[in-house]
């Protein structure tokens, strides 16, 4: 994560290694291993959308991967349209086949980069970023998407993050990095702590909680809060009021 932005993984070297590695993301109860809390997200971040996603409403998901966080929010509030989007196809195409079978509303997938996803103002009444912002890189790549995921939504829509995330602080990063590292090679040991701490260094330019909420606020939502945090990763809510 202290790798120059230029020198991080492409979107092509990213969606190759995604397009080998759809089992892992397979795992409706456990979610993504590698993250911590990941059943706990999974569970609050549901919770969170039976709160305010109504039967028939459109639900975006992004990154949607093979279709979890999808998955799990349909088991609280359904049926719904799913408008599915992933760099990897065969990561849309697991996922379209799973919510497929959960929902008898529509099911759509598009094969993107959220750089490059375009959709029509105030058309869909949740988005789903599970996993994925950890992907942009620059700050206009952050800024750009954050008005995106406001323009997009609904008066009264929500937007639900899971995500890797960093803290400001140099010596709150290392040690909590630290941690990050022990319960990765608890979960699969030294060479899996090492794999996975490699491919965060390359790929992942994480931000802040606090540079996200600000991010939030400073392109029109008024209302937000974040559900869960520990260590480096975090869920938060976002929602477009019409005041």
């Amino acid at each position: 994560m202290k790798r120059p932005l230029h020198e991080k993984s492409t979107t092509e070297q990213i969606r190759q290694r995604f397009d080998v590695d759809v089992e892992r993301f397979s795992r409706l109860e456990s979610g993504q291993q590698a993250a911590m809390d990941a059943p706990v997200i999974l569970d609050v971040v549901a919770r969170t959308a039976g709160c305010y996603l109504q039967p028939h409403g459109t639900l975006l998901d992004l990154g949607c991967g093979a279709g979890n966080f999808t998955l799990r929010v349909l088991g609280k509030v359904s049926p719904l349209n799913c408008l599915l989007v992933d760099l990897s196809r065969p990561m849309l195409d697991r996922a379209v086949s799973r919510v497929t079978a959960a929902t008898s509303g529509w099911v759509r997938p598009l094969q993107s980069d959220l750089r490059d996803l375009s959709l029509e103002p105030a058309s869909v009444d949740m988005i789903l970023a599970g996993q994925v912002l950890h992907h942009l890189r620059d700050d206009e790549d952050w800024r750009r998407a954050f008005e995106k995921f406001h323009r997009w939504l609904r008066p009264g829509g929500t937007l639900l993050v899971a995500d890797f995330v960093t803290f400001d602080a140099p010596g709150i990063q290392d040690f909590m990095l630290a941690r990050y590292a022990a319960h990765l090679e608890a979960f699969g040991g030294a060479e899996y702590r090492d794999k996975v701490l490699a491919y965060c260094e390359v790929e992942d330019s994480p931000r802040s909680v606090r540079y996200q909420l600000d991010l939030l606020r400073s392109v029109g939502f008024h209302e937000y809060d974040v559900l869960h945090r520990n260590a480096l990763f975090a869920a938060y809510y976002a929602r477009k009021t019409t005041d």
